[in-house]
């Protein structure tokens, strides 16, 4: 047995993997504890937007029960937690000169600290989607670049100064193509903006994306020099973004067809990557678009370029592509499962754009680290299994489907690591929660843990026992932490909550519990015994969140 595990393919030790989630997501509370309004917010309340008719007002209650949420993270053995800060909890009106809410601030250090008091790394968005309504109310937001760059500057200089010392691993942005695609193009996403006058009164869908993604980069590479220039040589931290896109295989080997398949890869992911690793857009979305496409000033051009310090990747899925067609948001490719011979590229997921095909995701590893050079996160990957939200809670926490997408992308990242070379730094399982699923409401579902949104009770499934498993097989050093599936007894036999008294790791407040924990943790290291919880302590955890003990 010790032999079969020494011999086993390992990531580093400094290798960062746990789980993801949104604020709007999860958080709930719309309007507690100072927090304005964000575009969500009454875009979700508007009939028809959402497909069950749900919001976001509760979601999983996160703001209320996020101990109990860091509690789960401890059971599953996490070395990091990815989460989002929301823009108008922090400064509710969103602006430069609009007050800060010191209760927002309150919120999110509390929740740094008590991360950082359990052991597990904070990775850190600063925007998931969530604009404060009144920045779209005074000037369309994204739409207008120059008082968004430096309204989303002010906003990231004060999240730098106020969880800077302790938050070492930051993310820009979150998948700028569905910012700007999805919310001023499709028009499924908030703001809601689109051409089809059947979904929107207002918006041109053939200009206004490609506005929005162009101050979506600038804003993100102004806070990168903010951050760089005024807090990285003392918070000594990484800043990036992280973007979309999933691999783009030619439909067959005709040259046309493989010829589409990288014009979907242009607009999916070169329209962000290129500027900010190469230095300027793709010459195909510039033949494609025309002067639609808004251009760069050289100063600004040189803000951009290098503005990240690795690349976020966030990937689900692999289309086949074919030549043709007129969606410019695929690079005028279409996108289908179907091989040639009739069969399905992969198991079929609950939402329609979504199939299992494991071999995509090594082969965009290897495309991204070979054409940009830079290290890899990966902070979204995940599967909805069909039909989930209509299973008994027996059948819904033995989520196989799920599992075998876990198995397949797993492997092929330490192949991509062991055999291909690709640096790879980090994983993150999308999601820790099943939670809002923005247009799809509560019908799709994400989540390694089941979440009963009657009683907001959550339990684990399978594969969030895969998944702690696996790292802790697979990540130099993990010995300290128990696997889920030996320490604590089978959730799907048991179908016990994770609710009740939490564990007894205690929630830190102040600013001395600050200090005592901002370096180690925060970094991925062992944090002094005082503040970290021994072995032993970690296990009686573990059992007593699964137990509900």
């Amino acid at each position: 047995m010790a032999t079969t595990n020494t011999s086993q393919p390992k990531l580093s030790k400094d290798f960062l993997w746990g789980f993801a989630t949104a604020s709007f997501q999860i958080e709930g509370s719309t309007d507690v504890g100072g927090r304005g309004k964000s575009i969500w917010d009454d875009f979700s309340r508007t009939p028809g937007k959402t497909m069950d008719g749900r919001n976001g007002d509760v979601a999983t209650d996160s703001f209320n029960l996020w101990r109990e949420d860091l509690d789960l993270l401890v059971s599953y053995g996490v070395k990091s937690y990815r989460f989002s800060l929301s823009w108008s909890r922090i400064i509710p009106l969103g602006g430069r000169d609009d007050p800060v809410s010191e209760e927002g601030i309150k919120f999110y250090n509390d929740l740094i600290d008590a991360l950082l008091e359990r052991g597990i790394t904070p990775f850190v968005t600063l925007y998931h989607w969530d604009l404060p309504q009144a920045l779209h109310d005074r000037y369309l937001g994204w739409l207008n670049k120059d008082e968004i760059v430096a309204d989303y500057v002010h906003y990231s200089r004060v999240c730098f100064e106020r969880f800077g010392d302790r938050v070492k691993h930051w993310l820009t942005m979150n998948e700028p193509w569905c910012i700007s695609v999805l919310g001023y193009g499709r028009g499924v996403f908030a703001p809601g903006r689109s051409s089809d006058r059947m979904r929107s009164s207002e918006g041109d869908s053939s200009t206004e994306p490609w506005i929005a993604g162009h101050s979506v980069i600038l804003s993100h590479a102004y806070a990168v020099k903010a951050y760089r220039e005024e807090f990285k040589a003392k918070q000594g931290g990484q800043i990036g973004i992280t973007l979309n896109g999933d691999w783009a295989m030619p439909y067959d080997d005709s040259p046309e067809n493989i010829a589409a398949a990288q014009h979907a890869l242009d607009v999916a992911i070169g329209w962000f990557a290129d500027p900010i690793y190469l230095g300027n857009y793709p010459p195909y979305m510039k033949q494609m678009l025309g002067d639609r496409l808004p251009t760069f000033t050289e100063e600004e051009l040189k803000v951009v370029k290098a503005s990240s310090d690795f690349y976020g990747m966030n990937t689900y899925t692999t289309n086949l592509c074919k030549a043709g067609g007129e969606d410019e948001f695929q690079g005028r490719t279409e996108y289908t499962f179907t091989r040639p011979d009739g069969t399905q590229l992969g198991p079929q997921a609950h939402c329609a754009w979504l199939q299992d095909y494991p071999e995509g995701f090594r082969e965009l590893l290897n495309y991204l680290y070979n054409r940009y050079h830079m290290p890899i996160y990966v902070t979204e990957n995940g599967f909805a299994v069909k039909d989930e939200h209509s299973m008994s809670l027996e059948q819904a926490l033995k989520d196989e489907p799920r599992v075998q997408y876990y198995r397949g992308v797993t492997q092929g990242l330490i192949d991509a690591v062991q055999k291909d070379g690709v640096d790879v730094r980090a994983y993150f399982a999308w999601s820790l929660l099943d939670n809002f699923e923005w247009a799809d409401g509560y019908v799709t579902r994400f989540g390694v843990t089941y979440v009963d949104y009657d009683t907001q009770k959550r339990y684990p499934k399978d594969s969030a026992k895969f998944v702690s498993k696996w790292f802790q097989e697979h990540v130099e050093g993990n010995e300290v932490a128990p696997t889920v599936t030996e320490e604590v007894p089978s959730a799907s036999a048991s179908a016990k909550p994770v609710t009740g008294k939490r564990a007894s790791t205690t929630q830190a407040n102040g600013a001395s519990k600050r200090q005592s924990v901002n370096k180690g943790a925060a970094n991925g290291k062992t944090v002094p015994k005082k503040t970290w919880k021994s072995p032993i302590a970690r296990v009686t955890t573990y059992i007593s969140t699964f137990l509900g003990l």
